[in-house]
């Protein structure tokens, strides 16, 4: 039995929820009636459009909140809207990430580090997740199991690194691992049913792995609908010691 049906009226957050994985998990969770209400963010309105007529089709089920990852106020801010209306939460999936924007590229070589993007690369992929760590704290501290899961790369695990340059997004999905490591280790002394993982979810068709998906044969493309189906699996299946670990989409432990 997963902790989802463990629990009555599942109480859901889904960070970066306006396209690509983030939506397909709002999609997917509202057709489960195990789920009573699902939280879902966005950082621009400009781009929330199918999540915000989600929103009006499912009134009541799903509420859509705006927040930038990188400002600690507007977590703050976000997580008190939630409070005001649940006190509890038991599925957290953080799905915010960023590989591209702009100027901003995948470094090939050393010549192409820029002090700049590598803030943003950490700011986004690294910081906020921990930020969330600590606010989110009061939400999961209840008798009843729970899940915080964060959306990593396989790409940033050290161990398994052969091909080397992407040093920002690299560096910066290897400390959101470390940093979701150590609070798992904290969770386990002051939310103890509350599992903290991160997960790789293969290489997904969405805008952020577009322009790299040349390479990538078609058997290891996933639909966003495939993947969310995946790493949905992978979470239903979490065991009392899965805290502090990183998975794979197929359940696989990946090595740090």
């Amino acid at each position: 039995m997963s902790f989802i049906d463990e629990n009555n009226n599942v109480n859901a957050l889904i960070i970066g929820a306006s396209q690509g994985i983030g939506l397909g998990f709002v999609q997917k969770l509202l057709d489960d009636e195990r789920i009573a209400k699902i939280y879902a963010t966005y950082r621009q309105i400009e781009s929330a459009g199918e999540l915000i007529t989600l929103a009006k089709k499912y009134a009541g089920k799903l509420i859509c909140l705006s927040m930038d990852i990188t400002e600690e106020a507007q977590i703050v801010a976000v997580i008190q809207e939630i409070k005001n209306e649940v006190n509890k939460l038991h599925l957290v999936i953080n799905c915010v990430g960023l590989l591209h924007e702009g100027n901003l590229q995948p470094e090939k070589n050393l010549r192409q580090i820029n002090s700049e993007n590598l803030l943003r690369y950490f700011q986004i992929n690294s910081i906020g997740s921990v930020l969330l760590a600590k606010h989110l704290l009061p939400l999961f501290r209840h008798r009843e199991p729970s899940v915080f899961a964060s959306i990593s790369a396989k790409i940033g695990s050290i161990g398994d690194n052969q091909l080397g340059g992407w040093y920002g997004y690299r560096a910066s999905k290897a400390a959101l691992n470390m940093f979701m490591r150590t609070a798992a280790i904290e969770y386990k002394r002051s939310s103890p049913q509350t599992l903290v993982v991160t997960l790789h979810p293969g290489t997904t068709d969405t805008r952020l792995s577009r322009p790299f998906q040349g390479n990538v044969p078609p058997e290891k493309l996933f639909s966003v609908e495939r993947t969310v189906t995946q790493l949905l699996s992978v979470i239903e299946q979490l065991q009392e010691g899965d805290s502090g670990q990183f998975f794979s989409w197929d359940g696989s432990k990946l090595p740090w």
